[in-house]
């Protein structure tokens, strides 16, 4: 039976399975890992799920890079061995913080749930910096789930992360049980002609793609929420762009051409919920049709009284949708 949901102040987060590094930072609470702007964050959810971000080891052996990345996720309080368990990427660009408010709605819903920051993106370690191409944020993925998920997984995805979703899920059919694709920018053929830039152009593109206006602007975009909100929400998005090695790690990202992953849609066969939103303002929900149409096995449900982030602006109403999918009520 699904637990009741309710949106309530966060709690101190609890102790998780598991070694992980020390969390306190300046008195704050937060990982020393995080970049000290963490602190000027007001959102309560995102203050609570920042201070259980961890990093974690994920072997990696991709073009000249051997070795282990300390990776960036946020663990379950609990295992579920005879349920699968939902693990949660996030949006190009961003991090597991994305997923403030749903988290602990999956949690209530009795749902064993990971938050995983994709490579190259959000909190991991990359001062030793390997490729950041769409290969090698598949092989981390798997890598990750291969050492510590250990079987079938509902693989959440909304928007890139869809794509990254799909190109996973081709990849390794054996790893997902299920799908959620969200807003999904699924038929978008890689990064163009952003790939031909010449370096020193695509770190410029970058270093705007930074800027707090852009990213404000976005926000506006994607959330129909008051000025002061979308500002500290802006603030939350761009947190880990802070990080000394994320233009690197960006620049190496738009360079390698990035996905492309239509020619795999069909190819699918895994159970998949097709969520899309009624006011997004960034992906066509005709983009969510045509991937209900292509897909073979798929289910199509429409989150209200949201944007391009259901899961940020209407967490209620998606935990309840991922919760029915989960115990296949969905149909």
């Amino acid at each position: 039976m699904m637990c009741s949901l309710k949106m309530v102040s966060p709690r101190p987060p609890t102790t998780i399975f598991g070694r992980q590094q020390q969390i306190t930072a300046n008195g704050y609470g937060f990982p020393t890992f995080l970049p000290k702007e963490v602190k000027d964050i007001n959102d309560p959810f995102a203050r609570a799920l920042a201070q259980r971000i961890v990093r974690i080891p994920v072997p990696l052996q991709m073009g000249n890079f051997r070795g282990c990345v300390m990776s960036s996720c946020i663990k379950p309080t609990v295992q579920l061995p005879d349920k699968s368990p939902v693990v949660l990427l996030h949006c190009f660009d961003s991090s597991c913080l994305e997923w403030r408010r749903a988290y602990p709605l999956l949690e209530q819903a009795c749902l064993e749930t990971w938050a995983i920051d994709v490579l190259g993106w959000g909190f991991s370690d990359l001062q030793k910096l390997p490729p950041c191409d769409a290969a090698s944020k598949r092989q981390h993925l798997f890598e990750l789930w291969k050492t510590y998920i250990k079987r079938p997984m509902i693989l959440v995805g909304p928007s890139l992360g869809a794509t990254v979703a799909v190109d996973f899920t081709a990849a390794y059919p054996e790893a997902v049980d299920r799908l959620v694709l969200i807003n999904a920018n699924a038929y978008s053929e890689g990064t163009g002609a952003l790939k031909d830039l010449p370096k020193p152009i695509a770190y410029a593109g970058v270093k705007l793609l930074k800027s707090f206006p852009l990213r404000l602007l976005a926000n506006v975009l994607a959330f129909s929420s008051p000025l002061s909100e979308n500002i500290d929400w802006t603030n939350i998005g761009r947190l880990h762009c802070q990080l000394p090695w994320w233009e690197d790690a960006m620049v190496n990202f738009m360079i390698s051409g990035g996905y492309n992953v239509a020619s795999h849609i069909k190819l699918i066969n895994h159970k998949t919920l097709v969520v899309c939103s009624e006011n997004d303002q960034i992906v066509s929900n005709q983009l969510s049709v045509k991937l209900l149409c292509e897909l073979q096995n798929a289910v199509f449900r429409e989150v209200p009284d949201s944007g391009h982030l259901p899961h940020v602006e209407n967490p209620k109403q998606f935990v309840k949708l991922i919760s029915d999918f989960a115990s296949g009520k969905l149909n």
